[in-house]
């Protein structure tokens, strides 16, 4: 069963992710050119919050939309590379996270982080998704509630 374009599922939800993490980064490049004080604490916080939204997001595409992908599709090399973009951006993440202060270095990462996300998100948009939307037995306005509240326990995980 395809979805219909204008009915909110699945990839509609990944893809609010992907552009709300794509304002934070935004944000992190706003604060890494400014020169105020207090600058470097904003900066480890939001990259803490970027690593941690990517990593439930991630997280949620690799336990329930990957498989059911992988399920429903004859091709999968879209979804192997972005298994091991996972892997990549997991690698940054874990880097990031372990920084004490936010030098140089840090900037450079989360840069390259953000990098990493916006290929990701393109080869998203414009291959795996499609392929989603077009496979039959794929109920992709179900799966999205089942990622909702994966997400949303992940969070509330994160949290405490």
């Amino acid at each position: 069963m395809a979805t219909p374009r204008n009915e909110a599922d699945a990839c509609t939800l990944l893809d609010t992710d992907h552009k709300a993490v794509k304002k934070m980064f935004k944000a992190y490049d706003e604060l890494a050119q400014s020169k105020a004080r207090g600058v470097e604490q904003k900066k480890l916080e939001l990259a803490r919050e970027i690593c941690q939204e990517l990593t439930v997001h991630a997280t949620i595409e690799e336990e329930i939309f990957y498989p059911a992908l992988r399920a429903a599709l004859k091709e999968t090399d879209a979804l192997a590379e972005a298994e091991v973009e996972h892997a990549g951006a997991k690698d940054l993440i874990a880097q990031i996270e372990a920084m004490e202060e936010a030098d140089e270095m840090f900037d450079a990462k989360v840069k390259v982080l953000g990098e990493y996300i916006d290929h990701h998100v393109k080869e998203e948009r414009n291959q795996i998704f499609p392929k989603a939307r077009a496979a039959r037995g794929l109920d992709l306005v179900a799966m999205r509630e089942e990622l909702q509240t994966r997400k949303e326990a992940l969070m509330g995980m994160e949290a405490a």
